[in-house]
């Protein structure tokens, strides 16, 4: 299996067009990228910027260069002798415009007679034979909107097919619409009567069967070809939790591809393992992502934080959010699970209900795998009886059915898909929007209750990591983290900060309140981190922070008074002197020490054990909040200059400019694509002197990185002094600035870090 020695994911879209990625091909090789990582390119939905909801397997879509961009990519990336990973999506596919989903149109016009029937996971007899579309607006008379046009059922710019031989009577629309295999129905009844597989609560993305052979074979083929014409060499697979099997469908795309490099978009909570035997080389890293961020927050501010606003201990909140959601937007996934408790299981309906909701809600990965995982389920069944007495009995009976001896009935098996759904609701899109203490540490895969980890303890976990998992990827930035890597850099500070973050809070509260102060906590920190971004980008992140917190207002039923103070609260940010007195002032305490936290994460995350992933213009600062604010157009011209005058002037200082980022990037990624041998073990390089635990260091196999954390309390201390990190007897060059140093057992870092908060060196003739 050939791997890559570093990944540059890149968002294709219209105005990134495969073709224009094939043009960044030089940029990217100068950079030291080994293989360029493409967002979806299956068609999708028209003018989708993300490419998750396909329309059509059997296409690369036009609108992102077709087929003969592809080509032109890879034509590119084989003459730089870069590979090409590219991200799938098996799970689902766009139904939000069914004329442009052939699978789903014949689905919606010829019933259960459909070819395609068995691609879709519907609950036909809960719709009464009928598939349910939740498009109508509130009111009594919506149907009366419906016409006959061109043989389709319109309703307003919604276009349905008519089956064959139900409108040739002269019946009126109305008339006809009740003959169809489909039933139009009023959007507020998809939470609890929706009766297809959605992706979360998204009623415009409808759950694929890739379980049944045909269906994976015909969603596969345009991917078969890829490979079979040497165009890709490898694939990441989102949300691989959605599936009935993923262990099986991992099985049959190792076939498929000829046991090509496949990574799976798996969240893996803290202690968490991939199961050992998927046919994958690891996940996306948003495990790896939580490691090394934790390390640069400082432990001694986690009770300040904690007292500066407040709220309900993370593991009861989680249990909450997710039985919110179990009991509002996928209420209809947890009655389609009551509905397969069979009848003779002596367990009410409702009970039934009740009971797997709190199930799903007690469950503490994002889902099992049967048999592996099973003592997950068995930790569910012990939490849910000691939250909901009243329901013991219930959750004992039902706990044998969902962990079946032998063969995975249905219900074991959407159990299984549905918990990761209630997670990633409930945790991601609800809590983390809540739980404000230091957002830097609400990021998918992560637990925010975790707030600190010790250099030693990331030892052993990195240590682990090339034993178990060398060629998962890594990653501290992605289209869906909720916080840039230099965003939540900048964030942690506060940890070194804490004294003073609740006094402050508490000024700005005063000076622009909304009556919220958790999430007044977690949008200032957003606005610190963020600094400066325009208006509009404000704006835009309050409304969406809001509405996902659900505290105050919500999606479906906005809270008008609430977001209008919210929106003055940003306003005041940008035009009362007093709140942008006190916020320019935050930044420009924490800007400097969020860089060195910046270039810390950078050039441990690029030279640990794993394979790299730097996601587009994260070789900049980048001070990006929740999509589509991480999906930006990137301004590849100013780093293609930035990339060709690096190290022309000597060590680039730490500031507004971007060399010092780039500089690390580019050395680290050269390093690893040129070097390989230096990266092939780890041991930790231990430190010693007043300001030891400010250090943190390792060495690969010759390349030996050293970065600073906690870089408040280092000055605050009086700097390094005389601390100094053991290394062999040697001469050494830092290949970021450039500088020899000598090392006769010891290497003082009042020298080696002089200019820059990171080194990796390389030892011997050839460092030297």
């Amino acid at each position: 299996m050939r791997a890559p020695a570093s990944t540059y994911r890149l968002q294709i879209r219209e105005s990134l067009t495969l073709y224009d990625a094939a043009d960044l091909v030089p940029y990217l090789h100068n950079l030291g990228v080994d293989w360029v990582y493409l967002s979806p390119l299956l068609t999708a939905e028209p003018g989708s910027d993300h490419g998750y909801d396909v329309v059509d397997f059997g296409a690369v879509d036009p609108a992102r260069g077709g087929i003969d961009g592809l080509r032109a990519l890879s034509a590119a990336a084989r003459k730089a002798g870069l590979g090409v990973l590219v991200d799938i999506v098996p799970n689902h596919m766009g139904v939000g415009t069914p004329a442009n989903n052939r699978w789903w149109w014949s689905l919606l016009a010829e019933g259960r007679g459909s070819r395609y029937v068995e691609a879709f996971d519907i609950d036909w007899d809960a719709g009464g034979g009928k598939i349910r579309i939740p498009v109508l607006g509130d009111g009594d008379a919506e149907l009366d909107a419906l016409e006959l046009t061109g043989g389709e059922l319109r309703y307003y710019e919604n276009r349905f097919p008519v089956a064959a031989g139900t409108a040739d009577d002269g019946a009126t629309a109305r008339e006809v619409h009740e003959r169809q295999h489909y039933q139009l129905v009023n959007w507020r009844r998809a939470d609890a009567e929706l009766n297809y597989r959605r992706f979360f609560g998204v009623n415009s993305l409808a759950g694929v069967r890739v379980e049944v052979p045909w269906v994976f074979d015909e969603s596969h083929a345009e991917i078969k070809r890829w490979f079979d014409e040497g165009l890709i060499d490898g694939l990441r697979v989102d949300h691989p939790d959605g599936l009935a099997d993923p262990k099986g469908y991992l099985q049959r795309l190792q076939e498929l591809t000829g046991g090509a490099y496949v990574l799976v978009e798996k969240i893996l909570e803290p202690g968490e393992t991939l199961p050992a035997d998927w046919a994958c080389a690891g996940t996306t890293g948003y495990d790896a992502l939580a490691e090394v961020d934790r390390l640069l927050v400082d432990p001694d501010g986690r009770e300040r934080l904690t007292d500066a606003a407040p709220v309900q201990p993370y593991q009861h909140m989680i249990h909450d959010t997710k039985r919110g959601i179990a009991d509002g937007i996928l209420r209809s996934e947890v009655l389609r699970l009551a509905r397969l408790v069979p009848a003779g299981a002596g367990v009410d309906f409702d009970v039934a209900a009740d009971a797997l909701a709190e199930l799903l809600s007690c469950f503490p990965v994002y889902r099992s795998y049967l048999p592996v995982g099973a003592e997950y389920l068995a930790e569910a069944g012990i939490a849910a009886q000691a939250r909901r007495p009243d329901l013991a009995e219930a959750v004992t009976t039902l706990l044998p059915l969902l962990q079946p001896k032998g063969v995975l009935t249905e219900l074991a098996a959407r159990f299984q898909q549905t918990s990761g759904m209630v997670m990633a609701k409930g945790v991601e899109d609800t809590a983390f929007y809540r739980y404000s203490r230091l957002t830097s540490l609400n990021e998918v895969g992560a637990d925010p209750s975790i707030f600190a980890v010790e250099p030693f303890e990331l030892h052993t976990r990195l240590i682990r990591r090339q034993q178990e998992a060398p060629l998962a990827m890594t990653t501290l930035s992605t289209h869906d983290t909720k916080r840039s890597e230099d965003t939540r850099a900048r964030i942690s500070v506060l940890a070194e900060l804490a004294d003073q973050w609740p006094g402050r809070l508490a000024e700005l509260d005063r000076l622009a309140p909304f009556g919220d102060l958790p999430f007044a906590d977690l949008l200032w920190q957003a606005a610190l981190g963020a600094w400066p971004f325009s208006r509009e980008r404000a704006h835009a992140y309050a409304e969406k922070a809001a509405r996902e917190a659900g505290n105050s207002t919500s999606w479906i039923d906005p809270n008008a008074d609430f977001e209008k103070q919210l929106h003055a609260a940003v306003d005041a940010a940008f035009d009362d002197p007093q709140v942008n007195r006190l916020l320019v002032g935050l930044v420009e305490e924490t800007v400097a020490f969020g860089r060195s936290n910046s270039l810390s994460a950078k050039l441990i995350q690029l030279t640990m054990p794993g394979v790299p992933d730097v996601y587009q213009g994260t070789e900049f600062w980048d001070h990006s909040l929740v999509d589509p604010d991480n999906r930006r157009r990137v301004d590849f011209q100013a780093r293609r200059a930035a990339l060709e005058n690096l190290g022309r002037d000597g060590t680039p200082p730490v500031d507004d400019g971007a060399a010092a980022k780039m500089l690390v990037v580019a050395r680290a990624l050269q390093l690893r694509r040129e070097r390989p041998e230096l990266f092939t073990g780890y041991e930790a390089v231990s430190v010693q002197g007043p300001a030891a635990d400010h250090a943190f260091g390792f060495d690969r196999g010759g390349a030996i990185t050293l970065a600073t954390r906690l870089p408040v309390r280092l000055q605050r201390d009086g700097g390094w002094r005389d601390t100094a990190v053991v290394i062999p007897p040697g001469q050494y060059r830092d290949v970021l600035s450039g500088r020899s140093h000598s090392s006769n057992g010891v290497l003082h870092l009042s020298s080696v870090l002089a200019d820059l908060p990171v080194a990796l060196l390389m030892r011997g003739k050839e460092g030297a």
